[in-house]
């Protein structure tokens, strides 16, 4: 049996982790500091069962009295989305960056050597482009003009044509396109130091678009699926910004805890540092996955606004293959049946 530290154990996905790290016969130590961008109401007593201590990464003596006897830590623990505006920035980095920063030094005081991160496709910025003429091609960052003129594929910076996208495979350049994306890349750098400083293992998976029941409801810091699903339950149309278009993987979170079970067998097989995409392989547009949930819950149907947001990417659609082939993970959830339990499913309060 596996002792197991969940740093933000009490948000999302952290309790489909628990969840599934328990039914797996794990002994399970639950953390989290009940952040209000991811907790509307009171964190409860337990998850799953585990009980669960109120701890802010950033506290050292708190975090270096929940280490003793852990063999792995699975760091859930982050703010996330595109927040509200820069105002936002410093918490960004103070829960996301500083808090890992306390968490590793005190890793490697305790002598804790196996890490699961949670990272972001984020991290890619744009996924992966080519352009007829040129190859290759990485796209500039979208401007406020070009996405009011509604402009939103982006173009090839050498000839100005069209791109086609895609998969993104892990050894794509980072180009954080965000503040909560910037730091998910300091989140990988952070650990990728600590990897090689203390000889320690560190498995990064990038989770592309997670959803399924318990997600929190509409808050600047929910994902789309969560926004479109608080919408229909309000009797609203969901409201799919630029033409809907845009190309996601969106990945059912009991897929995401498998994931976090295989990465934990990974970090005992091999040590250093090694990210993976946790995509389900089956991309969808924004409209696809808002049409398909306002069917399934029997709601109006989306309203594409041409609205947008500076900061989202167009398109980012992963190659899960090197999950696969090196953690055995592979995605069981397809999109329709995860939209339909999603349509229904509870929210997070």
């Amino acid at each position: 049996m596996t002792h197991v530290l969940v740093t933000g154990g009490a948000g999302f996905i952290g309790t489909h982790v628990v969840t599934a790290l328990l039914g797996a016969g794990h002994q399970v130590t639950v953390v989290d500091c009940g952040h209000p961008g991811a907790h509307r109401a009171p964190l409860p007593d337990t998850v799953a069962g585990a009980p669960l201590r109120r701890i802010d990464l950033r506290d050292r003596p708190g975090v270096a009295g929940v280490l003793a006897g852990v063999d792995v830590v699975i760091h859930q623990a982050a703010m996330v989305g595109l927040g509200v505006d820069l105002d936002d920035l410093p918490e960004y980095v103070g829960c996301n960056d500083l808090g890992t920063a306390v968490l590793l030094a005190e890793m490697a005081r305790a002598d804790v050597g196996r890490l699961v991160l949670a990272s972001s496709m984020v991290v890619y910025g744009e996924g992966a482009y080519t352009c007829p003429r040129h190859g290759v091609a990485r796209p500039a960052p979208r401007t406020t003009a070009d996405l009011a003129a509604g402009r939103f594929e982006p173009a090839c910076t050498v000839c100005g044509a069209p791109l086609e996208p895609g998969l993104v495979d892990e050894e794509a350049p980072l180009d954080p396109r965000s503040v909560y994306a910037a730091t998910k890349v300091a989140q990988e750098h952070l650990t990728a130091a600590w990897s090689r400083q203390t000889g320690g293992t560190t498995v990064a998976l990038r989770y592309h678009n997670v959803y399924g029941p318990g997600m929190p409801r509409d808050t600047p810091y929910s994902g789309v699926a969560a926004i479109f699903r608080s919408a229909l339950e309000a009797g609203r149309a969901p409201r799919v910004f630029e033409d809907g278009g845009q190309r996601r993987d969106f990945v059912h979170v009991r897929d995401v805890a498998a994931a976090n079970l295989a990465a934990l067998h990974a970090t005992g097989d091999r040590a250093g540092w090694r990210a993976y995409n946790i995509a389900s392989g089956r991309p969808a547009t924004i409209a696809q996955m808002a049409g398909e949930l306002a069917r399934a819950a029997g709601g109006p149907s989306p309203v594409v606004t041409g609205e947008f947001r500076l900061g989202d990417v167009r398109h980012v659609v992963a190659s899960p293959a090197r999950a696969e082939a090196e953690l055995g993970f592979r995605a069981a959830v397809g999109l329709a049946d995860g939209v339909a339990e999603f349509a229904s499913a509870p929210l997070r309060g």
